[in-house]
C-alpha cells in the first residue's frame, strides 16, 4: 500500500471499493451486498478485510478472497490481509435489500427473512417461496440442492417455469 493511498482511503472508501467484486457464483451481486465482507480496518500501513464464509465449506470463498485482494491491487494497496471470523455465523439476514431485488431480477428466488423463534436451526428456510419470474407463491420445492449448496430448486404452477432459491439459513 503507498503511502498517498492510504491517507486518501478510509475503511468506508476500501468498502465502495469492494462493493465492485461480484459474488463469483451469483454475479448480480458483490460481496459486501452478500454480507460476506464483515468488516475493513486500516492498521498502520495494512488493511484487514473481515470476512465470514456463507456455509464452512463454500467452495467460492477462495475465489472472494482473491478476488477482494486483486481489487485492492488493482487500486495499489498491496498490505492487505483477509481475517477469516466464524462466529457470529453468516446469515441471509445480512442480505441487503438491494442485494435480495438483485437476485429476483436475475431469475433467483431471495430468502425471506430466518425466522427468529425457529425451533430447527438446521432447517431454517421461507414457508412461501415466490416464483422470481412471475411472483406466484403457487411453488413446490423439487430438489433441496441447486447448482450450488446455497440454492434449491423450485417449480412454479403457476407459469410452469423451474428456478432457484438462495436458501433462507
Amino acid at each position: 500500500m503507498t503511502t498517498s493511498t492510504s491517507m486518501r482511503l478510509s475503511p468506508e472508501g476500501i468498502l465502495e471499493l469492494l462493493n465492485e467484486v461480484q459474488d463469483p457464483e451469483i454475479p448480480v451481486i458483490s460481496v459486501v451486498e452478500l454480507g460476506v465482507v464483515r468488516k475493513v480496518e486500516i492498521e498502520a500501513d495494512q488493511i484487514i478485510v473481515t470476512m465470514t464464509p456463507t456455509y464452512s465449506g463454500c467452495p467460492a470463498m477462495r475465489v472472494m478472497e482473491q478476488d477482494v485482494v486483486a481489487k485492492l491491487l488493482e487500486h495499489g494497496m498491496t498490505n492487505v490481509r483477509i481475517q477469516t471470523v466464524l462466529s457470529p455465523p453468516w446469515t441471509t439476514d445480512w442480505l441487503s435489500d438491494e442485494a435480495r431485488e438483485k437476485l429476483r431480477k436475475y431469475g433467483i428466488a431471495p430468502p425471506g427473512k430466518v425466522p427468529k423463534a425457529h425451533l430447527d436451526p438446521f432447517r431454517k428456510k421461507s414457508e412461501i417461496v415466490a416464483c422470481p419470474l412471475c411472483e406466484s407463491t403457487d411453488t413446490k420445492l423439487t430438489s433441496e440442492f441447486g447448482s450450488t449448496a446455497c440454492k434449491a430448486f423450485y417449480h412454479c404452477n403457476a407459469c410452469s417455469q423451474p428456478f432457484e432459491q438462495f436458501k433462507c439459513i
